[in-house]
């Protein structure tokens, strides 16, 4: 009977082992205070220099992945607020050729008068078809890029959706 037991609780912890959720939340705030947003995994951060458009920046992108998706926000501090604003069309444009997408210039989604640029592209990556959805902005100095990239199947709308509504500048 006692090994009866003993079995029977090892099966029970190896079923809720494997019940642990796939899109784990937390939020997160960037080192410097930029921004909040929440994060389905552990991120990770990393910053290089960059080419906007003919502007120099180091862009430090902050991203978790879940099974093939990855959920980022990059953050750059331009020389002063107009040219944040400026370089955001740069900023898609480069998204969008790194997944070789046309440019449409839409700005689907948008709220009327809003300064901020959207996207929503399929394009193609190292192992296939990819998809692209995100938002760009600026605030004062510092600009935004919040995106989420997979395979176009396997990106959950409302976990996209969480996570691109997550983001809060501070």
């Amino acid at each position: 009977m006692h090994i009866k037991q003993l079995f029977l609780a090892s099966l029970s912890a190896i079923i809720l082992a494997g019940c642990s959720p796939t899109y784990n939340w937390r939020d997160y705030t960037s080192a410097d205070g930029a921004f909040r947003v929440l994060f389905p995994a552990k991120p990770a951060t990393h910053t290089r220099g960059i080419d906007l458009g003919g502007i120099k920046v180091d862009m430090t992108m902050t991203a978790a992945e879940v099974e093939g998706t990855t959920f980022a926000v990059g953050t750059a501090v331009a020389p002063d607020a107009a040219l944040a604003q400026a370089t955001l069309p740069a900023m898609r444009r480069a998204l969008l050729r790194n997944i070789g997408a046309g440019d449409t210039e839409e700005n689907k989604g948008a709220a009327p008068g809003s300064a901020a640029l959207e996207v929503d592209a399929l394009g193609k990556g190292n192992n296939g078809p990819v998809r692209l959805v995100g938002r760009f902005f600026a605030k004062g100095t510092r600009m935004y890029q919040v995106i989420v990239v997979g395979t176009p199947g396997a990106m959950p709308p409302e976990q996209t959706e969480q996570f691109l509504s997550s983001f809060k500048p501070q």
